[in-house]
C-alpha cells in the first residue's frame, strides 16, 4: 500500500453512481489527493439490512454498480482495499434458501453456526453472560426451515446476519472462493471485517479470544498466498490493540478520533499525546468511517484496567459531541435509533465539532501527521454535515453520516474554503518526503503537541496548541523552509 492518504466510499453514495463514475472523479476533479481507494461493500445487494455488510452474493457486483471489470479498472489506478465480511452472510442467500429447504440434507447446512454446535450441553447463566456482545440482546436467532425443523443459529449482529462456521468445510470454502475471486479483480488489501467475533468456543467471551487470533493467522496466510494483505478492524482495549497490530499487516487506530476530538473539546493533549507515542506503526489512521465514533478504544478494559481517558473524560467528550451537533447526534445514537451500537456516537466528524472549520482542519493534520496511512471517509473529505433527512426515513443511526451526494453537491462542496484547505494537506501528506522517515512525538505543556517527522534532510513539524486551539505546519522544500498557519488559507496556497 502507497504511503498516501486512502479514500473510503460507498461507490454508489458519492458521485452519484456506479463503478466507472467514481473512477472518473478520482481522475478528475479529486486528483492528486488518494492514492488508494477502500470501497465500502458493493456486493449483492448494496441495500440489505446493514448497508451492505449482510451479502446475499459475496462473489457477485451489485449490478446497480457495475461489474467486476469495473472493480479492475480503479484497482488499475489505485492501490484497491475490498471488505471481506468474515462472520456472517444474509439469511437470504442461496446458501440459506438450499438449507431451509433441505434441513441437514443441504450440502450448506454446516455453513451456518447453531447455538447446540458451540454449547452441546446447553449454556448456564454464566456461559451467557460471559459474551461479549456489540449490541444489546441475545446473541441467537431461532428459524423455522422450510421442513419444518427450528433451528438456533448465531446472528451476533442483526437477525438477517447468519453467523458462518468458519471451522467447518463449508465455511472455509466460502470464505476461499472470496478471496479467489477478490485476487483476480485486482484486490491487494482486504479488510477483514467483524472477525474479532468469528470464533465462538463455549466458556468465553466469544470475542478476540486466542482462538480468533489463530484464525485470523490462518486466513493471513491463505490471503498473502494470493498476494493479498490484510487489515484487521477491532475496536478494542488500546493494548489489545497494540497486541493485535503485532500479529497483522495492518490495524486500524480507532483510539485516534475520539482522542483528537477530547484534545480539541478540552485543550488538553496528554492522553493524545502518550498514545501517538506508543500507538501501532502499521496502522490505518481515521477520524471518521462508515460506522460511528467510537469511545471504547480509550475506555477501560474488560477487566477494569485504566484506559487512556478516564470514565468521566469520555462521559464529557459524548456530551460535548451532542452539544455541539445541536443535539443530532442524540438522535442517532444508542436506544433513539436501530441498528445501534454499544460503544459508538453517530454523528459526522465535522458535525462533531460544531462546524468549526479551523478545529476540523487541525483534527485532521494530526491524523496526518500520526503514524500508519490515513485513510478518508467521504463524507470527511467534503466535511459533509448530519443527514438528518435520511436518518429519519431510514431510522438507522449510523446513516446520519452515510449521505448520497449528488454531482452538483459535490461540485458545491469542493469549492468551500474548509475542503480546499484539506485537499491542500492531503497533497502535502502524500507528496513530501519526510513521511517516509521516522516520527518524533513532544509534548512541550499539557496543552501542546508537536510532531516532527524526518527523512535525511526532508522534513515536516506539526505544532498544535489545543487551548487556541490553533496550529503551525513548518518543513523544508526546493524553495527553501516555510511556515504556515493550518487555517483556511491554506486552501489559496499553490505549492502543493
Amino acid at each position: 500500500m502507497r504511503n498516501q492518504v486512502q479514500l473510503i466510499t460507498y461507490v454508489d453514495r458519492l458521485a452519484g453512481g456506479g463503478m466507472r463514475a467514481l473512477h472518473g472523479l478520482l481522475n478528475s476533479k479529486l486528483e492528486g489527493l488518494f492514492g488508494g481507494v477502500h470501497l465500502l461493500p458493493f456486493f449483492y445487494p448494496i441495500d440489505g439490512s446493514d448497508a451492505g455488510f449482510d451479502p446475499i452474493d459475496h462473489t457477485q457486483v451489485d449490478p446497480r454498480l457495475g461489474d467486476w471489470r469495473g472493480v479492475q479498472e480503479i484497482g488499475s489506478d489505485y492501490d484497491l482495499v475490498a471488505d471481506l465480511i468474515v462472520n456472517h452472510v444474509s439469511s437470504q442467500s442461496p446458501q440459506f434458501a438450499d438449507y431451509s429447504e433441505n434441513g441437514s440434507a443441504s450440502p450448506y447446512a454446516g455453513l451456518f453456526l447453531s447455538f447446540d454446535r458451540v454449547f452441546p450441553r446447553g449454556a448456564t447463566e454464566k456461559d451467557l453472560l460471559t459474551i461479549y456482545r456489540p449490541r444489546p440482546g441475545f446473541p441467537c436467532t431461532t428459524y423455522t426451515l422450510g421442513t419444518g425443523e427450528k433451528q438456533m443459529l448465531w446472528t451476533t449482529f442483526t437477525p438477517q446476519q447468519l453467523d458462518i462456521d468458519v471451522y467447518h468445510p463449508q465455511g472455509k470454502a466460502y470464505l476461499s472462493a472470496i478471496l479467489e475471486r477478490f485476487q483476480a479483480a485486482g484486490v491487494r488489501l482486504i479488510r477483514l471485517d467483524a472477525v474479532g467475533y468469528a470464533i465462538k468456543k463455549a466458556g468465553t467471551s466469544c470475542f478476540m479470544i486466542p482462538e480468533t487470533f489463530s484464525f485470523i493467522a490462518e486466513l493471513t496466510r491463505e490471503a498473502r498466498g494470493l498476494g493479498i494483505d490484510v487489515l484487521v478492524e477491532i475496536h478494542s482495549y488500546y493494548l489489545h490493540q497494540i497486541e493485535i497490530a503485532k500479529r497483522v499487516d495492518r490495524v486500524y487506530d480507532f483510539a485516534l478520533p475520539p482522542l483528537v476530538l477530547h484534545s480539541l473539546f478540552s485543550g488538553d493533549a496528554t492522553a493524545l499525546t502518550q498514545w501517538l507515542k506508543i500507538s501501532p506503526r502499521n496502522a490505518i489512521t481515521v477520524l471518521d468511517t462508515h460506522d460511528g465514533i467510537g469511545v471504547i478504544d480509550v475506555g477501560r478494559s474488560p477487566q477494569g484496567e485504566p484506559g487512556l481517558l478516564k470514565p468521566e473524560a469520555i462521559d464529557r467528550l459524548v456530551e460535548t459531541i451532542h452539544e455541539r451537533s445541536g443535539g443530532q447526534s442524540r438522535q442517532a445514537t444508542g436506544a433513539a435509533a436501530s441498528n445501534l451500537d454499544l460503544y459508538q456516537v453517530n454523528c459526522t466528524y465535522y458535525d462533531a465539532l460544531g462546524r468549526r472549520d479551523v478545529e476540523y482542519l487541525i483534527a485532521r493534520a494530526v491524523q496526518f501527521f500520526a503514524p500508519g496511512i490515513p485513510q478518508v471517509y467521504y463524507t470527511g473529505l467534503l466535511a459533509g454535515e448530519n443527514d438528518m433527512e435520511l436518518l429519519a426515513k431510514s431510522k438507522v443511526g449510523r446513516d446520519i453520516n452515510r449521505h448520497y451526494y449528488t454531482a452538483e453537491e459535490i461540485d458545491k462542496n469542493l469549492a468551500r474554503p474548509v475542503v480546499k484547505a484539506l485537499a491542500w494537506l492531503m497533497k502535502f501528506r502524500n507528496q513530501h518526503q519526510a513521511f517516509e522517515g521516522e516520527l518524533e512525538v513532544a509534548n512541550p505543556s499539557a496543552s501542546q503537541i508537536v510532531l516532527t517527522w524526518s527523512d535525511g534532510a526532508d522534513s515536516a513539524r506539526l505544532a498544535v496548541d489545543f487551548a487556541g486551539p490553533k496550529a503551525m505546519l513548518a518543513w523544508t522544500g526546493e524553495n527553501g523552509d516555510q511556515v504556515v498557519d493550518v487555517d483556511l488559507e491554506l486552501g489559496k496556497r499553490i505549492d502543493y
